[in-house]
């Protein structure tokens, strides 16, 4: 009974996200009329470690955003990069004042994004700091459609939405694309429309400096510091809000190695959180009842196809050993609980109404193929939750951080 009622409140947590993105679909789009009205000083972090095809692309948008440059800096951190990240990096810094160059050496760095981040704090000066990775490209105006969030003292983070660059690449990167259709335009945005956990990404989003500085900057232990930030942050009495208008591409994994790395790290690093912000999100006094929920279910996400694997046993060996008359019923519902379940970010339902709400009618022909990443990631998620068990029975707590490779395709859609 327990498992039938964490998997329907998973089912019910979708419904209710797309039902609320399609009730506020209409809200007003910032205008950008009040960009004048309230602009502190802001520093962007671009963390890079091997990113040579990708590093202009980034850092000439930089010099293309339309935020006072008098009150705009941005630190690149070469991570220990062994090609021409740091001399590109370097030309750019030349010619432009705000732009600025830390480079770690090979004893120090290449461990990680958080280890890569932390160094890069040192030399930020704004209130509000930003991260792009390395091969993000920004709306020009997306720095003054976030930072207005902060105009309220209770929001300590925000985030931005993250669209795939390389679309048509390969049938991952289409897959990559429609899960970020659900991911983004329907559970992000539903819950900061319903004041629940909004995630911030680690990417395409900022927080205020004060309050990086008193959570004690990122955890390099974690494998998904974004997962763990947002949890920090929620629980140190502040809120993370989800701006969909402020639009940002990315290159997306290509292939299905690349996907198994990329989700590999991510599905390890969310358990990580989970294991360490149940129980504090249970009991915090900071949170209402329903973040609590909401956050519990947002830590538990990727031990859903492990629950579900573990659903369709239970419910064969039932038929097997134990058949009864109405068993039939039950079967006529398989389709619609493949339909509502079967995703990794967002269920199919989710994905089709987020690619109705972008006028993205073509796409929804795939959406049955994103079996294909689920049963995928059941392999993924219980490989990551065996490595995590492992680790702890041998007392090893670090892990190692799989860098994403960017090819820098995708290039020929901006114009």
């Amino acid at each position: 009974m327990g498992l039938v009622a964490l998997i329907t409140a998973y089912l019910i947590r979708h419904y209710l996200f797309t039902f609320a993105t399609l009730y506020h679909k209409k809200k007003p789009s910032l205008s950008g009329s009040n960009k004048t009205a309230f602009e502190p000083t802001v520093s962007v972090m671009i963390p890079a470690h091997n990113e040579e095809k990708v590093i202009e692309r980034i850092l000439q948008r930089m010099t293309e955003l339309t935020y006072p440059k008098e009150k705009f800096e941005v630190i690149l951190i070469d991570d220990a990069s062994t090609d021409t990240t740091g001399e590109k990096a370097k030309l750019f810094a030349k010619n432009h004042s705000y732009i600025h160059v830390v480079q770690r050496g090979h004893k120090e760095g290449g461990r990680g994004k958080p280890e890569a981040l932390n160094c890069g704090l040192k030399y930020v000066r704004g209130e509000i700091i930003y991260c792009f990775d390395a091969d993000y490209y920004p709306q020009r105006d997306i720095i003054e459609k976030l930072t207005e969030c902060f105009t309220d003292p209770t929001v300590g983070a925000v985030q931005g939405r993250v669209t795939v660059l390389n679309e048509s690449d390969s049938l991952v990167t289409r897959l990559v694309a429609l899960e970020r259709t659900g991911g983004y335009r329907v559970d992000q945005f539903a819950r900061n429309e319903l004041g629940l956990i909004s995630q911030f990404g680690g990417t395409v989003g900022g927080f205020r400096r004060s309050l990086i500085e008193q959570l004690g900057g990122w955890d390099p232990d974690m494998l998904t510091e974004d997962t763990d930030l947002t949890f920090r942050i929620y629980l140190a009495g502040f809120k993370v809000r989800y701006v969909n208008e402020a639009d940002c591409y990315e290159e997306a994994v290509n292939s299905w190695r690349s996907y198994w790395r990329q989700r590999s790290r991510w599905a390890k690093g969310h358990m990580q959180c989970a294991f360490r912000h149940v129980w504090p999100v249970i009991w915090s006094k900071n949170l209402r009842l329903r973040e609590k929920v909401d956050g519990f279910l947002l830590l538990n996400i990727y031990f859903v196809p492990l629950f579900s694997v573990l659903a369709w046993i239970l419910g064969a060996a039932l038929l097997m050993f134990k058949p009864v008359a109405w068993m039939n019923l039950i079967w006529m519902a398989v389709p619609i609980s493949f339909y509502s379940s079967v995703g990794n970010f967002a269920p199919f339902f989710e994905v089709g109404i987020g690619a109705y709400l972008d006028g993205r009618n073509r796409i929804c022909w795939l959406i049955p193929l994103l079996l294909l990443t689920f049963m995928f990631n059941i392999l993924i998620c219980t490989k990551a939750l065996v490595d995590l068990c492992i680790s702890k029975i041998t007392g090893k707590k670090r892990h190692k951080w799989t860098k994403t490779v960017h090819n820098g395709n995708g290039s020929h859609y901006i114009k």
